[in-house]
């Protein structure tokens, strides 16, 4: 069986959370042996830490403040931020970044917020888990001032075409492939971009809850993604990198450990 770890899982989502533990134990019985718990507030952040305590195959968390929370962002927020990513269980700073496709906060915090946790992650020497949406040229902006002075950064949720990602790997970034390249009608360029990811570059992803592949067979009646989705999103990437599945797992593996500095599962028996 193929080894996969999902980069990407919003498992405080109240739509996961009751059964996170089920839904880790589902994911481990198709090959998802560990994942990598997105935290987009502070008090995400405190859940996150808790569950990676609580469960063994959460492999670790991120800490931050999304965009769409920025307008939470003070002073103490940063402290209370700084103070949580110390924590060993905590892989990256994140999930930050530019969303002014909805502006849930004004676009003046969102810079602020993103720039401080860029600073943040530089400071303590994490990398950063990206959000970027209708921004583009802002959020290259702040993070090439930066990327210097970070170990990694990864473009969560890659959904763009081939100049774009482009840009990213300019940049020397990671890029993070979810359900949405399933779609081949909203992900046609992001279908077009997949092959010219490099195989050092390419992490997998299910964003769950969201993001569904909208190809299954046999579908959730609640239309809830699930981390044990991630090897029906690798299959796909792999026919469209012409790779043999196996490989294409094998390289998404190896480049999550490295990047996040995971402690790696010991193989099933």
């Amino acid at each position: 069986m193929n080894r996969y770890i999902d980069i990407g899982v919003n498992l405080t989502n109240k739509r996961l959370l009751p059964r996170a533990g089920e839904l880790i134990d589902a994911a481990a019985a198709v090959g998802v042996e560990g994942l990598v718990v997105t935290a987009t507030s502070l008090h995400h952040s405190q859940l996150a830490q808790q569950l990676c305590r609580d469960l063994p195959r959460a492999l670790g968390c991120t800490c931050g403040v999304h965009p769409h929370d920025a307008s939470e962002w003070n002073e103490t927020t940063r402290q209370e931020i700084a103070q949580l990513a110390r924590d060993r269980s905590v892989v990256a700073i994140g999930e930050t970044g530019l969303d002014f496709n909805r502006n849930f906060s004004p676009r003046e915090k969102q810079l602020e917020a993103f720039e401080a946790q860029l600073e943040l992650a530089a400071e303590l020497q994490l990398p950063v888990f990206l959000h970027q949406r209708d921004a583009m040229e802002d959020f290259l902006a702040l993070l090439g001032a930066y990327r210097d002075r970070l170990p990694g950064a990864a473009a969560h949720c890659f959904t763009e075409g081939r100049e774009v990602l482009f840009r990213l790997l300019d940049l020397d970034c990671h890029v993070g492939i979810t359900g949405w390249v399933c779609d081949e009608r909203r992900g046609q360029a992001l279908r077009e971009a997949v092959p010219h990811i490099p195989a050092g570059r390419l992490m997998l992803e299910t964003d769950a809850p969201y993001l569904l592949p909208r190809d299954l067979e046999n579908p959730p009646r609640d239309k809830t993604n699930r981390p044990e989705y991630l090897p029906h999103v690798a299959a796909t990437v792999a026919r469209l990198q012409r790779k043999p599945l196996p490989q294409l797992a094998q390289e998404a593996w190896d480049n999550s450990i490295a990047f996040f500095q995971l402690q790696a599962p010991e193989t099933s028996s």
